[in-house]
């Protein structure tokens, strides 16, 4: 089965995604049927596991998007284990370099091209599809690297040069930290690098993502626009705490009209 988000990165094709952050598969099922293209389990930044993992695939699984893993790290053991799970991509944190991403395209990809180990997992049906799933596995494995620091902006041009690198991916709090202005993702500086990594993939012909943690039709707009293809459009604890906001902004709003109305 070809890799439809993989041939987008290396295509530079607009796709949408989101983000799991609770490790729930209940969440990953709900999510999945609204018409995403990708899902990606957050395994960096909450407690989920190689095993929480293939319970949002499974979720997912028939469902339409293609299930993939921000690993905890950029470690071979972290990105194999993930995909032996079942993941068709990884984002890789903690890439600031040409030699880290080197690094995540090696765990990633089986002999001769990296040094992924053969097993029987649930990535090739336990085996039963083991020969077929190895013979395609390095041209369907998605590697898409974040830029989340100075140094990697400063670097991004021979990161885009590491063969097997499909996109970058912007993490815009961490780059905020990064250059001194915490939280503020629309400071002159973070746009400027932003736009920065943006050029630099148009050059080289790979895809740039960013995640647009509270989306809006104005942002995404500004983000296509600004050569942003691979889109990751908010995340469930988002979607949770700001559709729990509104409806109980709503609830207090029609009692009070109501009361107005009753006591004048």
């Amino acid at each position: 089965m070809v890799n439809l988000v993989r041939e987008a990165l290396l295509e530079r094709r607009v796709t949408f995604g989101t983000w799991i952050q609770l490790g729930h598969p209940g969440i990953a099922e709900i999510l999945a049927d609204i018409g995403f293209e990708w899902i990606a389990a957050d395994c960096e930044h909450t407690d989920i596991s190689t095993e929480g993992f293939m319970s949002l695939a499974r979720g997912m699984y028939g469902r339409g998007p293609l299930p993939l893993a921000r690993v905890r790290e950029n470690d071979t053991l972290a990105i194999r284990q993930i995909l032996d799970a079942g993941a068709q991509g990884v984002i890789v944190p903690l890439v600031n370099t040409a030699e880290d991403a080197a690094r995540a395209v090696y765990a990633a990809k089986y002999p001769p091209e990296g040094i992924r180990g053969f097993a029987f997992c649930r990535a090739n049906n336990w085996g039963s599809d083991f020969n077929s799933y190895v013979q395609e596995a390095n041209n369907n494995t998605a590697v898409v690297v974040m830029v989340e620091s100075k140094e990697a902006v400063e670097n991004i041009k021979s990161i885009l040069a590491v063969e097997g690198v499909d996109g970058v991916f912007i993490g815009p709090y961490d780059l905020s930290g990064s250059f001194g202005v915490t939280g503020q993702t629309s400071h002159p500086v973070i746009l400027d690098a932003m736009r920065k990594v943006a050029e630099a993939c148009k050059v080289r012909r790979k895809s740039a993502g960013i995640h647009i943690v509270k989306p809006n039709k104005d942002n995404i707009r500004l983000a296509v626009e600004d050569g942003f293809t691979f889109i990751a459009l908010g995340m469930d604890t988002v979607f949770l705490d700001e559709a729990a906001r509104n409806i109980l902004e709503t609830a207090h709003k029609g009692c009070l009209e109501h009361n107005e109305r009753n006591y004048r």
